[in-house]
């Protein structure tokens, strides 16, 4: 029984005990810095701001979109303007000269952007230059005391580091999320013509396209552009061009006010596990080279179908992606360093990126009835089918021929009289097969539709 007593006794002293630490342990914390991402962001948030957009919107009737109507009922065309506003965010780059990066589609048509600062000031801003094809664009506002944001190396992040998402929500003002890096190098999903995307699983909304993604020392790793989700909400997916890619591309928009893109000369296609086997490659990264254009730059550096190409400038590709966004945003005039396996051995060929000339030729020069419009031949914009060709309607002069058939600028010519067409030669052959009426089967707005021509 004493025994017992002494046991009760020693557990109530052990349990008194503890209650009095459990109270404490508030106390003892509180003497102690508590985990806090608030200084990182007290240097960082100033270098994102809040962007405005209004402008002027022209709407046409969709029955005056149809070349039927317009040539059989000939009514004049009725236009209304309506007033659009946008709102996004933007980071700044440098605080001398007040440029900002964000996203082409935030400040596109455009008529007025106003920048709101983390400290509230204001500034009306000026467009410096865009690349809808990597969707960014430079603004410029004139203002002191602005503060720039450090560029990380977007190569070096891994999958499941954290990252925060800063931006203007909804409107909201400036909004601060946070999450780990999803994925990396996420391409072919249709969003832009040049992806190379972080994927994060930081809230991204309406509102933060244009916005930073920066990691836990405050360095901008991306640029905030896109969500996957139902109805526009975050779901947990959203995606940030990698900020090497962003870099090269605004500094071109910074000197040049475009990107001026250069032309190599070859195609590649990605390397399947059965593809590795039979080149005998020990993995399937890279691609191979399936044509060298006669007299590009390809060919006379010395590439060939069949090599494997594995780098470019000294980043290893794994896909046909890869080289593309390397080349993408190479600079005209550059050397492009290309490392490949030819017969097992590993190779090195230097290739300079030239400036590729669009071939145009005016509608005159095929019939009269095209009079007024001029064609150009461009990459074709389905993703499925790059590298090849398509003939578009690059300009169509209002009151002449080509126009009163109602053919658009931006029209682009799938077929002539039936006949397939991709070139001009083809083309030509094509209008050649006419005899009372030329029918023409083109694409406008991503939709078909035929225009008879008589």
């Amino acid at each position: 029984m004493r025994y017992g007593l002494k046991l009760v006794g020693g557990l109530l002293s052990c349990l008194f005990a503890l209650e009095i630490a459990v109270a404490g342990l508030p106390q003892s914390l509180g003497a102690e810095a508590l985990p806090s991402l608030a200084p990182m962001l007290e240097t960082t948030m100033p270098s994102v701001v809040n962007i405005a957009t209004s402008g002027t919107v022209v709407e046409r009737s969709p029955l005056f979109k149809d070349p039927f109507f317009q040539h059989f009922f000939n009514t004049p065309e009725m236009q209304r303007e309506r007033r659009r506003t946008g709102l996004g965010s933007g980071v700044i780059l440098d605080a001398e000269k007040g440029y900002i990066v964000t996203n082409h589609h935030v400040i596109e048509h455009a008529d007025d952007i106003l920048v709101t600062l983390s400290d509230g000031r204001k500034f009306s801003a000026q467009i410096v230059g865009v690349d809808p094809r990597a969707d960014l664009a430079v603004i410029q506002i004139k203002a002191k005391k602005l503060s720039a944001i450090p560029l990380a190396d977007s190569s070096k992040l891994r999958v499941g580091d954290f990252v925060v998402a800063i931006g203007n929500p909804f409107g909201l003002g400036q909004t601060v999320t946070s999450g780990i890096v999803s994925a990396l190098g996420r391409s072919g999903l249709g969003i832009e013509d040049y992806e190379d995307f972080i994927q994060t699983d930081a809230s991204i909304n309406p509102g933060n396209s244009g916005g930073a993604l920066v990691n836990l020392r405050g360095e901008l790793i991306g640029i905030n552009t896109a969500i996957v989700g139902p109805n526009g909400g975050s779901v947990g997916i959203g995606f940030a061009i990698a900020i090497n890619m962003a870099r090269d591309i605004t500094a071109q928009l910074i000197e040049f006010g475009g990107v001026k893109r250069g032309y190599i000369g070859f195609r590649v296609q990605n390397i399947s596990r059965e593809l590795a086997q039979a080149f005998a490659l020990e993995d399937h990264n890279g691609v191979v080279v399936t044509q060298v254009s006669k007299g590009s730059p390809a060919q006379r550096a010395g590439l060939r179908m069949g090599d494997v190409i594995t780098g470019v400038n000294q980043v290893k590709v794994k896909d046909a992606t890869d080289v593309r966004n390397q080349i993408g945003v190479s600079r005209v005039g550059q050397t492009l360093k290309i490392d490949l396996l030819r017969d097992n051995k590993t190779r090195r060929i230097e290739a300079e990126i030239i400036e590729r000339s669009v071939p145009k030729r005016q509608g005159e020069d095929f019939v009269r009835q095209l009079s007024g419009a001029e064609f150009a031949l461009i990459e074709e914009p389905r993703r499925e089918l790059k590298g090849e060709t398509v003939i578009l309607l690059s300009a169509v002069d209002e009151n002449t021929a080509a126009a009163s058939w109602g053919l658009n600028q931006g029209d682009i010519i799938r077929a002539i009289n039936k006949i397939t067409v991709r070139d001009f030669e083809q083309m030509e052959a094509a209008i050649a097969t006419s005899n009372r009426g030329m029918l023409l089967n083109i694409e406008r707005d991503k939709r078909m539709l035929y225009i008879l021509i008589r």
